[in-house]
């Protein structure tokens, strides 16, 4: 969708600049846009694009409500410790399908911030509210967001090949959210490393895990004779211990 709208403004600067690329067929783009510049012809453009072929008829859940689907596969590898409820995401990999990439360092560079980002929605980026709905998470004290150090001690992303995109430009498809989601392979492992740690105190069944998975709820999650000291709290009741009502 971003490509067309790009491209639509590229056809309408290219056919601006044709009559002095007529004019002078020797010169370089340089020599183009200047003599255009000097002749007070306007040198941005914006694209519009409708996507044609879509609909969607929510109420009889019928109709094509987008014209392609990008797509991703993601394997995560953490090491919690049991203790202090810390975690390090040890290897990351990542395969993601964008038709014929029209530069995959970029993309390769959206994919990599867009699990970043999406590893602080599922581990770190906790809302905290007072009973009232206050917003005790307003500073970097509070709301936790991913640093250096939480980058996949392995990180491999690769793009799919072989798969071209007919319904966008030269074949690419866009990228930009659809990454963040992957990042909830760190979510499940973390769960799946609790859910180790569990079974080896003779624990079985299921767990409460809501994510994001901090450090509190990995550790609370971790049963052993510490925590059953701590009953879980009353959420109605709950003040952080650095804010005073």
């Amino acid at each position: 969708f971003f490509f067309v709208i790009f491209q639509d403004a590229c056809e309408t600067l290219r056919k601006r600049l044709e009559p002095f690329k007529a004019a002078n067929p020797k010169g370089k783009w340089a020599d183009w846009v200047k003599t255009a510049y000097c002749e007070r012809v306007s040198l941005s453009a914006t694209g519009f694009y409708k996507t044609p072929g879509i609909g969607y008829d929510i109420s009889k859940n019928e109709g094509k409500p987008f014209k392609y689907f990008t797509y991703g596969a993601a394997c995560s590898e953490v090491e919690i410790d049991c203790l202090t409820g810390d975690h390090q995401v040890l290897r990351t990999d990542i395969v993601m399908d964008l038709g014929d990439s029209l530069n995959p360092a970029i993309d390769v560079g959206q994919i990599e911030g867009g699990f970043m980002q999406g590893y602080g929605l599922f581990t770190l980026e906790e809302m905290v509210y007072s009973p009232t709905g206050t917003i005790y998470a307003r500073g970097p004290g509070v709301y936790k967001i991913p640093g250096f150090a939480d980058i996949p001690t392995e990180f491999n992303v690769s793009l799919l090949k072989g798969a071209p995109n007919k319904h966008a430009v030269y074949s690419s498809k866009a990228v930009g959210e659809p990454p963040l989601f992957l990042a909830s392979s760190v979510f499940f492992a973390i769960k799946e490393a609790i859910t180790d740690a569990r079974a080896e105190r003779g624990l079985k069944g299921t767990f409460k895990l809501d994510a994001p998975a901090t450090a509190a709820r990995i550790r609370m999650a971790c049963e052993d004779e510490i925590t059953d000291k701590f009953p879980e709290p009353d959420p109605s009741t709950f003040t952080p211990w650095n804010v005073v009502p």
